[in-house]
């Protein structure tokens, strides 16, 4: 029996979607408001899903606890309260776009998840807008 675990979590942070090898106008032209030096923020909502076989013993594909604290170690301590583009790392030399975001989410919980089980995530920019990343 494959069973999908969900774990919903949030986060706020600020960034500006910019391209340092761009001019100003190309940068404004393609990411418009986006683009704000003074950067924006939102109020990010993360759904993870992890699926996997029932294990017989515990009745667990994993433990919600054990998948809490993974979240909340590599995805809420260094992103909320945040500015993407400066305080976290990942986004030095990546711009942090909602697909972006995502992607690097989902390789840091990746690293962290058994192999036998699968990985989505998907990640609420704001309540309309919203990518979905599960791997290559």
């Amino acid at each position: 029996m494959r069973v999908t675990v969900c774990r919903k979590a949030h986060f706020n942070a600020a960034h500006r979607l910019y391209r340092k090898d761009w001019t100003d106008e190309k940068n404004e032209l393609v990411f418009g408001k986006c683009n704000n030096p003074n950067f924006h923020g939102h109020n990010y909502e993360l759904i993870v899903e992890v699926t996997g076989t029932v294990n017989p013993e515990t009745g667990y594909v994993i433990d919600i606890k054990e998948l809490s604290d993974l979240i909340y170690e590599e995805v809420e301590l260094p992103f909320d309260h945040k500015n993407l583009n400066v305080d976290v790392p990942d986004f030095k030399d990546l711009n942090p776009t909602a697909e972006h975001i995502a992607y690097v989410i989902w390789n840091k919980l990746r690293k962290r998840l058994p192999l036998k089980l699968d990985l989505d995530v998907t990640l609420y920019e704001t309540p309309r807008n919203f990518v979905k990343y599960c791997g290559l």
